[in-house]
């Protein structure tokens, strides 16, 4: 099982998802393809070098589209996000890309239960 995360960890992951929401959102959502993309949780590496973001994407339908996008968009996020957290952090962490499907668990979920 992995050991939780330090109170080092947590501020770190707090910070690159609030810094990567901004970032995100400054790009519109033309730049996604008319989807919303919404940074729903960050988890750090003990060593603060590689951030595991979770993202949401609505309409749901647009998430392979939108997953591709943020790959390709990854050198250039993390380079911002280097701008931005740069003065705080020795290392900018490398940014993983994970889709959120809580959201989509959530509605199944709620579809069984009308039926």
């Amino acid at each position: 099982m992995d050991k939780p995360a330090s109170t080092r960890q947590l501020k770190v992951a707090r910070e690159v998802q609030r810094d990567l929401s901004e970032i995100i959102r400054s790009r519109g959502m033309a730049a996604f393809g008319g989807a919303m993309v919404t940074v729903s949780e960050v988890r750090i590496s003990p060593d603060l070098s590689i951030a595991k973001a979770f993202v949401s994407i609505f309409p749901s339908d647009r998430a392979p589209q939108v997953m591709a996008l943020l790959e390709e968009e990854k050198r250039s996020l993390r380079g911002e996000l280097g701008r931005r957290v740069g003065s705080q952090l020795r290392i900018v962490p490398e940014i993983d890309f994970h889709l959120d499907t809580t959201l989509d668990y959530a509605e199944h979920i709620e579809e069984l239960l009308k039926k």
